[in-house]
């Protein structure tokens, strides 16, 4: 059996066991919280070791909750069921494989240390490594896509402000009306609607910069924020803020487009370049050599 074939089985095995175990610490979860709700507050009793062990686990699983709970939402995953369960899942997979992949074979710890250790870093890899990358580049890419949309976004706010509403009434229209058009930009919408209406709206803003850090998001936040503390007039600010988005936008673009020139001419150089100093130089060599 090859080491792919190994690494394929492994992650089978691995994968059914993180189920089977997470179906386990779900159900031993659920019953514990329903107990302790049906109880009711009773009479301190010493806990024994095992709930000690218990109380500490839950305790990390739910500390790191809300972590990856954001670490999803930044992702644009939005459905968070399996959030709570991610680093077990994950480490089960780990943990499972990797002792299949060292205890296989007729001698286990010592027979093709080279293919184990290969094997182990490509499970290493593919199980721990690769799910944080692919979350990270997913928020890096829904960051600059809200990122590019924002003016359009300020030019709908402004007009809402012209006719008459407040920065929370055109929250909730065009929260409503964006779930139509950019599923991703609704929700941005919705959860800054939310959190104004539970911690007020200069804080809601705060998050939603901490939750897409781009310089453009900054501005606007800034900005919004100056212009409800100091009551100016918000629609101007609003059309000035986007104009001067599409600006650096523009400018990005062009400084983008006057960077080609450099970065084409090493292709040019090795593929274009060199092939003609060889065709030309080649028969007068072969002559002299000849």
């Amino acid at each position: 059996m090859t080491g792919i074939h190994i690494v394929f089985y492994t992650l089978l095995i691995s994968i059914g066991a993180s189920i089977i175990l997470t179906g386990v610490y779900v159900s031993f979860y659920r019953r514990h919280r329903l107990r302790q709700a049906l109880d009711g507050p009773t009479v301190p009793r010493k806990k024994s070791a095992v709930s000690k062990v218990t109380n500490l686990i839950t305790s990390y699983l739910a500390g790191t909750n809300k972590e990856i709970e954001e670490k999803f939402i930044g992702a644009g995953i939005y459905d968070i069921a399996l959030a709570p369960y991610y680093f077990l899942i994950k480490y089960t997979i780990c943990g499972v494989g990797t002792l299949i992949i060292l205890f296989s074979g007729d001698a286990p710890l010592s027979e093709a240390a080279a293919s184990k250790v290969v094997s182990l870093s490509i499970l290493v890899v593919a199980v721990v490594i690769a799910p944080d990358l692919y979350l990270d580049m997913r928020r890096r890419a829904l960051s600059a896509k809200l990122t590019r949309k924002l003016p359009y976004l300020l030019d709908l706010m402004g007009v809402c402000v012209q006719t008459g509403m407040t920065i929370e009434t055109t929250l909730f229209y065009l929260t409503s009306e964006m779930a139509a058009f950019d599923r991703d930009m609704a929700y941005m919408l919705k959860r800054l609607r939310d959190r104004t209406q539970t911690v007020g709206l200069e804080k809601a803003l705060g998050e939603l910069h901490e939750r897409v850090p781009a310089p453009e998001m900054r501005s606007f936040v800034m900005t919004l924020s100056q212009s409800i503390q100091h009551g100016t007039s918000i629609y101007g600010v609003l059309s000035t803020l986007a104009k001067d988005i599409r600006e650096i936008q523009l400018l990005s673009l062009e400084e983008k487009a006057g960077k080609l020139a450099s970065k084409m001419s090493v292709p040019l150089i090795i593929f274009i370049m060199m092939p003609i100093v060889i065709l030309i130089t080649a028969p007068g060599i072969m002559r002299m050599l000849g």
